[in-house]
């Protein structure tokens, strides 16, 4: 039993056996200004599938949990990660393989601590996991002469670049919005379907 504040990484260790006994995985605990204390939470089978009712059902179980191990705190939000989950841990790397990502390492590589790509995976085990992430190149800022800068871009390849999944300082997804197919618009009587106008 703790008594008083504990850190956000205590706090994790803590209530994470409770989360997974609810069927969540917890992504993220955070303690912000006013005594806030916040905890992201998914399902643990498929990312974003967290509604209200899962967020209710786990605050009220964290409250007794909080309460027998003395955790000092004024309010408790429990929310859904959001399009820009953080990816915390080695199953997060695997789990989310392929997707769109901005990682910062605690320590530069290649006189680099941020890099944006695509997550290729993750390989290794116990302590030795090596993250591999696909890196666009970054557009040089040249005079613009017309066709010569664009063609040039454009014959750059993608690095891959491998770190270990410790030297990572906090990861998380870029949402992808696809407008495309939310922007077909008919014609119909002069008013687009779907308008406020119909």
């Amino acid at each position: 039993m703790r008594s008083g504040f504990a850190a956000a990484s205590e706090v994790r260790e803590l209530i994470e056996p409770t989360v997974r006994g609810l069927g969540y995985d917890l992504v993220e605990v955070e303690r912000c200004a006013q005594g806030l204390l916040r905890v992201t939470v998914d399902t643990a089978a498929e990312p974003g599938g967290i509604g209200l009712d899962d967020c209710e059902r786990i605050s009220k179980q964290l409250v007794h949990v909080m309460a027998v191990e003395q955790i000092d705190y004024e309010r408790l939000e429990v929310s859904s990660p959001g399009l820009d989950r953080v990816l915390a841990g080695a199953r997060d790397f695997v789990r989310f393989a392929g997707a769109p990502v901005q990682v910062r390492l605690k320590e530069p590589l290649q006189g680099r601590r941020r890099f944006q790509g695509r997550l290729l995976g993750l390989e290794g085990v116990g302590g030795e996991e090596r993250v591999r992430l696909q890196v666009e190149p970054q557009p040089h800022r040249q005079p613009r002469v017309r066709g010569r800068a664009q063609a040039a871009r454009m014959a750059e390849p993608s690095e891959t670049f491998e770190f270990p999944l410790a030297a990572i300082e906090k990861a998380r997804l870029v949402p992808q919005f696809d407008f495309s197919g939310a922007a077909k618009v008919e014609a119909k009587g002069g008013h687009a379907v779907g308008s406020r106008d119909e």
